[in-house]
């Protein structure tokens, strides 16, 4: 995921259900990066039509 090991769930005793849980619909990072970039590029093109 783009991320050390256990980052979100290196917590002792949690079970492999209660992992995922706490990992919920959480995104990695660089999908959330290409999604920002994405967003920004689509605002930078918007504007540059308004002008």
């Amino acid at each position: 995921m783009g991320l050390p090991a256990g980052h979100v769930t290196a917590v002792p005793g949690l079970s492999r259900t209660a992992q995922l849980k706490a990992l919920g619909n959480g995104v990695v990072p660089q999908q959330a990066a290409y999604a920002m970039e994405a967003m920004a590029a689509r605002r930078d093109d918007a504007g540059r039509r308004a002008a």
